[in-house]
């Protein structure tokens, strides 16, 4: 991202969660760093405190800021008098609402994982514990980081789509196709125990960025929906696909599809926007590139870097066209972002004066009450949820 943040003295950031073979962790820390605008300063990166301990050691932390749990590294920076900034949670879905709760109150402003918590009672509480303190909370919707999908939303605000018809949004991935959570695979062990991931399986791990994209670059507020959920893989306590039907205020509808099951896809978000003027699309797995089709026929391919793009996505851009940027550079969009709601919270300036266009706990909260929709419909619909078609 264009930014002046390396003139700026680093932001100084905590993590809890995140260590050795977590792979967010590792997102997080590189994405932080980017930019210039945080320095990793102190962690409680595993619930082994020796594992931690020895994590930390390799990344070059202070031995005196490697904390045993979460409790202790409140403690230990509250005293310092370079204490950290803020910290990011890289922790299981069901522990993100005590920890961010505790920082929170401790003063710190907090960066979290997706879904905000495993619960809406859970999520209502913190989006008003974070309105309540004044502090700062960002949400890694990461798929919002993306320059192209910045250039969608600029191009649907500015009226270029004419009024939204439809939205269509999906995000299938492969990696759960059969029960690796027996088999020792530790993220989809707690991914599918609903004490610890909460009540959606792949509608809260992977729908909810789906779900927050597709309002994000339209610009349109889901009225009511109405969803089918699936285990297909035996003996797993929640769904691993999910079918959802969206209708959006002002008569929009829409198509959200989450999968965990889905051979063949690896990463395969993808959104599409029909208006009554023209349609985009746009595939996270060729992110630096927007189909436009308009009315008249003509269809062309917007590519990222290109001089006449939004200042939106001009400000997400750092190579010149013809060199691809991606997940990490959208995750380090996010990074430069939250650090400049931060420094503009402390100096009194309006963070959306810039146009960083960034997820908060508010985005979080609605990709938590989203889930509980999605699931509440789906049992509601469950017996019988279509009527039988004679042929």
């Amino acid at each position: 991202m264009t930014s002046n943040s390396s003139t700026k003295k680093p932001l100084r950031l905590g993590m809890i969660g995140g260590g050795q073979g977590a792979y967010i962790g590792n997102i997080h820390r590189i994405a932080a760093r980017q930019d210039g605008a945080w320095q990793l300063v102190a962690g409680a990166f595993d619930v082994d405190a020796a594992r931690g301990h020895a994590f930390a050691a390799g990344e070059g932390l202070d031995p005196s800021r490697s904390y045993d749990e979460y409790k202790a590294m409140i403690k230990g920076e509250l005293a310092r008098e370079d204490k950290m900034d803020a910290v990011a949670i890289c922790t299981p879905n069901f522990t993100h609402f005590p920890i961010s709760k505790a920082f929170l109150e401790a003063g710190f402003d907090v960066i979290c994982e997706k879904p905000l918590t495993a619960t809406l009672e859970d999520a209502v509480s913190l989006e008003q514990l974070v309105r309540d303190s004044g502090r700062f909370m960002g949400v890694t919707y990461t798929y919002s980081g993306y320059p192209m999908v910045h250039e969608a939303r600029h191009m649907v605000a500015t009226g270029q789509l004419g009024k939204i018809r439809t939205v269509q949004v999906e995000y299938p991935l492969e990696w759960m196709a059969t029960a690796i959570e027996t088999e020792g695979n530790a993220q989809a062990a707690w991914r599918t125990d609903p004490k610890k991931n909460g009540r959606g399986g792949s509608i809260g791990d992977i729908g909810t960025h789906a779900y927050h994209l597709a309002g994000f670059v339209s610009g349109l507020k889901l009225e009511s929906l109405t969803a089918d959920l699936a285990t297909f893989v035996p003996g797993r306590a929640l769904d691993d696909n999910a079918h959802v039907m969206l209708r959006y205020e002002g008569g929009a509808r829409g198509l959200l599809w989450s999968s965990q099951v889905a051979l063949g896809s690896s990463n395969g978000v993808r959104l599409r926007v029909f208006g009554e003027k023209a349609s985009l699309t746009w595939f996270q797995e060729q992110p630096n590139e927007l189909v436009h089709a308009r009315l008249n026929g003509r269809t062309e391919t917007i590519k990222r870097g290109a001089d006449d793009l939004s200042e939106g996505a001009k400000a997400r851009t750092r190579t010149p066209p013809g060199h691809p940027e991606g997940y990490l550079e959208a995750f380090a969009n996010l990074y430069a972002g939250f650090a400049e709601a931060i420094r503009a919270k402390r100096e009194g300036r309006d963070p959306s004066a810039i146009g960083r266009d960034i997820p908060t706990a508010y985005d979080g909260l609605k990709g938590v009450a989203f889930v509980d929709a999605v699931v509440d419909s789906s049992i509601a619909l469950d017996q019988p949820w279509l009527t039988p078609v004679a042929v």
